[in-house]
């Protein structure tokens, strides 16, 4: 491994997000830049003291299609369910939509916060080329206010408030050639706030060959997120919990748009996996977790992969204890004895629930250690023991 592709895997998130430009843009950015500015640039404000490339403040704005003129200068942003209405000079609930003029604006088109590379399994997704490396990206902002978020300090707060860079999508594309990915996700960040960014990123995606992976929390209306099904290959849903109130007062959102919209990708036909953070007293009741389960099952289909994933104590909720491991086999349990083919447990190294076994026969298909694929025993997508096929994209 050359060091260049040493220095990226040990970079994460928070190094990231602090180091400004002496993280990621001194070994995976440098020689690729030069690209020409957008039509919008009279925001750039670039740290004091920080390196070219890294800045705070708005980096670019792009226009955005998704709103409808009001009367009197007003618009409104039709992107998501929270349908902002902006005054002139206004943003939005996710602060990186503006009335400009009338028009709205996305502040974060070409502005990542975050570029990372490492394993798929990390999106997660288990069920897409297993063991290959995806690159992902993500800016500021977040249309929904949960109060576990585990990326606070990037979605959580304006594009000004972080170190951003400035990365169009031809240099995105130029950054995954050099890193050899299979894949560009659109994670760790809410997606539905880059949209323009991630359309863009993922046209180039395709015409090079790379799938487009998306990790939502699904929080968009139907027409966007249908225009934006037809350029993703798989889309890993988190879907926070089963319960109208848990929703409402825990995450800022509605349950039951974003149940419309898992059937929404579900119709589209990609593939589609879903995560759940168990959280202790908060959406751990088995009863709740099995209702989820059922509504999965009859809704989406046996064959959707479901991932129960550990919360760790941070943001709002730093008061609570992490996810006893035994909370997790139950929520398993509970999920194979609905009918649910594939359910995983995820953040608890070496347990059985991170490994896939084939539903018919039995036999252990992926061996997992964390991030790490030992065993593969598929081949063409089939089990190599009884030849059923497992759903996914298995290259």
């Amino acid at each position: 491994m050359d060091k260049q592709k040493q220095l990226t895997n040990k970079i994460g998130r928070r190094n990231f997000l602090k180091a400004g430009a002496a993280g990621i843009c001194t070994f995976c950015l440098a020689g690729i830049y030069g690209c020409a500015p957008e039509e919008d640039t009279r925001e750039e404000t670039p740290q004091d003291g920080a390196e070219i490339g890294s800045k705070k403040g708005l980096i670019k704005t792009k226009p955005s299609p998704w709103y409808t003129r009001l009367e009197g200068g007003k618009i409104r942003c039709d992107l998501c369910p929270k349908l902002c209405e902006l005054e002139e000079g206004e943003r939005a609930l996710c602060r990186v939509r503006e009335n400009r003029d009338g028009s709205c604006y996305t502040l974060v088109y070409g502005n990542p916060a975050l570029v990372q590379e490492d394993p798929v399994e990390r999106k997660p997704f288990f069920h897409v080329m297993p063991g290959s490396r995806a690159l992902s990206i993500s800016t500021a902002g977040c249309n929904l206010a949960c109060q576990f978020c585990e990326v606070w300090d990037m979605a959580l707060v304006a594009p000004e408030e972080v170190h951003a860079y400035d990365m169009p999508p031809e240099t995105v594309m130029k950054h995954a050639g050099a890193g050899e990915v299979r894949s560009i996700s659109y994670a760790f960040g809410e997606p539905v706030i880059y949209y323009e960014y991630m359309s863009s990123v993922a046209d180039r995606a395709k015409e090079a060959g790379l799938l487009n992976l998306m990790h939502t929390a699904a929080y968009i209306n139907p027409e966007p997120l249908k225009e934006i099904l037809k350029k993703m290959d798989a889309v890993n849903v988190d879907l926070k919990g089963f319960d109208e109130d848990f929703y409402r007062e825990y995450v800022g959102g509605e349950l039951e748009t974003v149940l419309e919209n898992l059937k929404i990708i579900r119709d589209s036909g990609i593939h589609l996996e879903i995560t759940t953070i168990v959280i202790p007293t908060l959406n751990d009741d088995m009863e709740t977790i099995g209702k989820m389960c059922r509504w999965i099952v009859t809704e989406l289909g046996l064959d959707v992969p479901l991932h129960f994933a550990r919360f760790y104590p941070l943001h709002k909720l730093s008061g609570l204890p992490r996810t006893p491991a035994a909370t997790l086999d139950e929520a398993r349990n509970t999920a194979l004895g609905v009918g649910l083919k594939h359910v995983y447990v995820a953040r608890v190294t070496g347990h059985e629930g991170e490994d896939t076994f084939c539903p018919e026969c039995g036999e252990k298909v992926i061996e997992r250690e964390g991030f790490v694929i030992g065993a593969l025993k598929l081949r063409a997508g089939s089990c190599e023991y009884c030849g059923t096929e497992l759903p996914g994209l298995w290259g």
